[in-house]
């Protein structure tokens, strides 16, 4: 493992449970555990699973004012949400624009009460913090938070597994959040996740951090899961992955994300558009886009990976899209993935040919989720 690599405050922990550790967006990370890549997917299903999610970025946003709303409301100049109109305690995606409306990063924004807290993916964190210090430090006060730990608990058993350590977390519901204390350490609590599976996000002191995991893994049904896992999980949630299925060269509408676009910011909203790009995303919006993120599912057990070109027929003349990612999906127990197609190939159940390994796979559009989704409303 590379010296240049940073590391979570995780890491050593990682090493003494066997990780394989392996570069992601400049980190070492665990790829997978013992146990192996399969057995933590479908552990995380059906019962728990700890994932290290600190090499992600942390930001908070305070207005000047003192006002929260005033905080959302800069924020709103960056991202197409209504963060204005978000109650306390409470959070919601959202996607960082340019001026064509391209996607420079989807992040997760919270109403802490007196200020916002801001996550966002770990290979733009530094490009993000940067452009919102620009557009808003006028306005606001901005404070990167990347020293700190971020752990994720997934999994229908995670309530279980936390309620006894923390007497908060059995009444939230997804997509609350809060600041508490879990044993003695305090944390800001979501209950949120990138699985599909109900779970929380729980960050804290890079000084806690191990000592966190460590009482979470002793809890009944809990064991470590690595990014090989909790990669095949959001893919078969349909949750995308930054710079694989989003970037710069693709709008929300394009990315069938506009459901991240509140009415209040769309055309004939009390607050429409405002954001860089928005005219880019309002036409669209209003006229539909040349092409459309959807979800595949290939015949056969081999999956289709990202970069393999779509056709419309079996001898490979018309090619109409490509696969952005895809994998084994070990609950669903056929390959799953998600790609861009024309948008006249994208209704569910369109038969397209994928192209792999010189052959002509068939593959189907189908609706994402691929697996129905387990949180607690």
């Amino acid at each position: 493992m590379s010296d240049t690599l940073q590391q979570t405050p995780l890491f050593a922990l990682h090493g003494e449970l066997g990780a394989r550790m392996v570069p992601f967006a400049g980190y070492a990370m665990p790829l997978q555990y013992p146990a192996g890549l399969m057995a933590e997917h479908v552990h995380t299903r059906t019962k728990a699973g700890l994932f290290d999610v600190s090499h992600m970025g942390q930001i908070r946003i305070a207005a000047k004012s003192g006002d929260v709303r005033d905080a959302a409301l800069a924020l709103e100049s960056l991202v197409p949400a209504n963060y204005a109109g978000l109650p306390a305690n409470r959070q919601r995606y959202g996607l960082l624009t340019n001026d064509q409306g391209g996607i420079l990063d989807d992040l997760m924004v919270a109403n802490m009460g007196h200020d916002l807290l801001v996550v966002v993916n770990a290979s733009c964190k530094e490009a993000d913090a940067e452009r919102i210090e620009a557009a808003l430090s006028d306005r606001c006060v901005v404070t990167r938070q990347f020293d700190r730990a971020l752990l994720a608990l997934q999994g229908p058993a995670s309530e279980a597994a936390l309620a006894p350590l923390c007497s908060a977390a059995a009444a939230m519901r997804f997509m609350d959040m809060i600041e508490t204390h879990i044993a003695d350490i305090p944390v800001t609590l979501s209950r949120s996740g990138y699985t599909g599976e109900d779970g929380y996000e729980i960050g804290c002191a890079a000084e806690d951090g191990e000592r966190l995991a460590r009482l979470l893994l002793a809890q009944p049904d809990v064991m470590p899961i690595g990014l090989g896992a909790r990669d095949s999980l959001r893919l078969e949630a349909g949750l995308c992955l930054y710079g694989n299925d989003i970037d710069t060269t693709t709008t929300p509408i394009e990315a069938s994300l506009g459901w991240a676009i509140q009415k209040i910011r769309r055309e004939g909203g009390e607050r429409e558009g405002g954001y860089p790009g928005a005219e880019h995303v309002l036409r669209q919006a209003r006229e539909g886009a040349a092409r459309q993120r959807v979800g595949l599912m290939a015949e056969g057990r081999a999956p289709v990976r990202g970069g393999a070109k779509l056709f419309a027929d079996a001898q490979g003349s018309r090619e109409v899209g490509v696969v952005t990612s895809g994998a084994f999906g070990p609950t669903v127990q056929a390959p799953v993935a998600m790609g861009y197609v024309e948008t006249a190939y994208a209704a569910v159940d369109t038969a397209l040919f994928a192209e792999l390994r010189g052959k002509f796979v068939p593959v189907h559009v189908r609706a994402t989720p691929f697996v129905a989704p387990g949180f607690k409303r």
